[in-house]
């Protein structure tokens, strides 16, 4: 299964940002993958998800491979259980991530989502600034 890649939105040290930056449609099907930007660790990333299901749901960050990811054996996250957001929609935020856990050998961090589950994902990096 090709899991669907989720865009990151860089954001600019000592600027405000209108709005989330890019989202991208939950794919409870394939699930979704981070590609973790050059200048970026995993450490500057956030995921902020949105339920809009009528009920609870799940959002797993999971067990990296070996290498990178040493620290492996502690397993997937199940971050959040985001409870009924059919009236108003329920949101959630992981992260930052631990590369030496959740780090694929290709440099993504895969991110599973609940059977059923709508909504968006939304990733952002937050570089450090000076």
């Amino acid at each position: 299964m090709a899991r669907t890649a989720l865009t990151v939105t860089t954001l600019t040290p000592n600027t405000p940002t209108n709005g989330l930056g890019t989202t991208t449609n939950i794919d409870a099907t394939n699930s979704h993958s981070i590609t973790v930007p050059a200048a970026a660790t995993p450490g500057e990333l956030l995921l902020i998800a949105k339920n809009t299901t009528a009920t609870t749901k799940t959002v797993t960050v999971k067990a990296g491979a070996n290498p990178p990811a040493v620290r492996k054996g502690l397993g997937d996250m199940t971050a959040l259980s985001l409870t009924d957001g059919s009236t108003t929609p329920t949101y959630g935020v992981i992260g930052p991530f631990e590369a030496s856990r959740y780090m694929q050998a290709d440099g993504t961090i895969n991110v599973d989502v609940a059977a059923s589950m709508t909504g968006t994902i939304t990733v952002l990096y937050i570089p450090r600034s000076v």
